[in-house]
């Protein structure tokens, strides 16, 4: 897949949840109910069977009160300072898409810089997200189409959006060529994980659908 970046480390993503919730000492049945996913879909991904939707990483890493940034790297020490070569942040993958980590899950304050790289078609998944803070958008190649509350906007090359992340949002690639986009999240309460609202009981096939 295309990205704008050089060769990086890429995440397992199926292995880094396994790590976590047995970390956690979560059975895989105890994260299925308070995620509201199903056990299958949940094995399904720890196998390698299938990609989470970024909502799903989303909705995983809530229900084991862990920041996201922690599917990249669980165990970083975090710094004042944080200058990131090109070839070395880390790729985490989902459903058709790449998600890249700009430094925030190493930064100690409240921003979360960073990449989308998405098919045409892909999405952020079934589910809405929101959030305490701001997020910040520019899409930097392609097509971009971001729906907050009810109201759509189509971003392309270039353009940007910014507004208040307690509001429902998802986003989508609706055009025919891949689109990169840089996605900053700041000024988000202390402890607070940026999650998706639950829309049913969530499969692999239904994640499929949707993006």
């Amino acid at each position: 897949m295309p990205s704008a970046s050089k060769e990086a480390i890429s995440v397992d993503v199926g292995n880094r949840l396994r790590q976590l919730r047995e970390t956690r000492k979560m059975s895989m049945r105890a994260l299925a109910q308070k995620s509201g996913l199903s056990a299958n879909a949940l094995s399904m991904i720890e196998r390698g069977k299938t990609s989470p939707s970024v909502s799903t990483l989303y909705r995983l890493a809530d229900a084991m009160d862990i920041p996201v940034t922690d599917f990249f790297s669980p165990e970083a020490e975090r710094q004042k300072v944080v200058f990131l070569k090109a070839d070395a942040r880390t790729r985490l993958p989902f459903l058709r898409g790449l998600w890249e980590g700009l430094g925030g899950e190493l930064f100690t304050g409240r921003v979360m810089p960073f990449m989308i790289t998405l098919e045409n078609g892909a999405s952020s998944g079934p589910a809405n997200m929101l959030h305490t803070g701001h997020e910040f958008v520019f899409c930097v190649r392609g097509q971009l189409e971001y729906v907050v509350e009810s109201q759509t906007y189509r971003l392309e090359t270039g353009d940007s959006l910014l507004f208040e992340a307690h509001l429902k949002h998802r986003w989508r690639n609706p055009g025919g060529t891949v689109t990169n986009a840089l996605v900053i999240i700041t000024d988000y309460a202390e402890g607070d994980h940026p999650h998706p609202i639950p829309v049913g009981v969530e499969n692999p096939e239904s994640d499929q659908r949707a993006s």
